[in-house]
């Protein structure tokens, strides 16, 4: 059931919210050449429990998935488009780009957000790759207001990102967010407008494109969580959770600021 917020439901959203962008923020700030993924995910789960958050992630099940997921982080390098484990021996190379998806649980409310981060220098095509991805993003929220649809949502990224030659993931979406970290609706990144849900002031969603310089196709790894290309070409992954307003909307995981 889709749920509409209250104010007193918006102000632990938008704690959990914050946790997560200065988790981010962290992140990027101590990204580089050598630094190993679990490494990473030790510092986020400090960060997050020391500003009175819970990560939502670490132990977090899925039909059909025998293991928990073990991290705080969703840390995806290169080919990886989401759901990557961090790893002590999975060290990062100068020029690799790597996306980290997170949320935090706060007095019974979520946040949830992903950015994608190049590693020292990095390539033209990444570079451009994580321009356009974060830019489909900003298209996309800036498309939120009561009345729009979910349809309206994943036409902004689409019909952005298709005509550019790049891939898009269609296998997972954005959602819902609240009391639960995945609520309805599902919110593709792809639609037509006007089609889908109707957003009404008070929803809360979460929207994340995912996008790949090469073909749709996706594989999950042998550890069962870790979904990559199936060509192994890069993919980018930013993600915001978003309040809907009577005239726009509220961004609530402001990693950007």
């Amino acid at each position: 059931m889709i749920t509409l917020k209250t104010e007193d439901q918006l102000i632990r959203m938008r704690r959990a919210g914050q946790i997560v962008a200065d988790t981010l923020r962290l992140l990027r700030d101590n990204l580089g050449p050598g630094v190993d993924t679990y490494t990473l995910d030790a510092l986020a789960y400090e960060h997050v429990v020391r500003c009175g958050g819970r990560p939502a992630f670490k132990g977090y099940r899925v039909p059909g998935i025998r293991s928990a997921f073990p991290g705080t982080l969703c840390i995806s390098v290169n080919d990886e488009v989401v759901h990557g484990i961090p790893d002590r021996t999975r060290r990062l190379e100068e020029g690799d780009i790597v996306s980290f998806d997170m949320g935090v649980e706060f007095g019974g409310y979520y946040g949830d957000a992903a950015c994608t981060y190049g590693v020292g220098k990095i390539s033209e095509t990444r570079r451009k790759l994580m321009e356009h991805t974060l830019e489909s993003l900003h298209r996309a929220v800036a498309v939120v207001r009561d009345g729009a649809t979910v349809g309206d949502i994943g036409y902004a990224v689409e019909s952005y990102v298709i005509p550019l030659g790049y891939g898009l993931v269609r296998n997972y979406a954005g959602h819902g967010i609240g009391r639960k970290l995945h609520e309805p609706p599902q919110v593709p990144n792809y639609g037509r407008p006007g089609s889908g849900v109707t957003l009404k002031k008070g929803m809360t969603i979460a929207i994340e494109p995912m996008v790949m310089t090469g073909g749709e196709e996706v594989v999950t790894g042998k550890d069962g969580w870790t979904v990559l290309t199936a060509d192994h070409s890069d993919a980018a992954h930013f993600e915001h959770t978003v309040l809907v307003c009577e005239s726009g909307s509220e961004i609530l995981t402001p990693w950007e600021s």
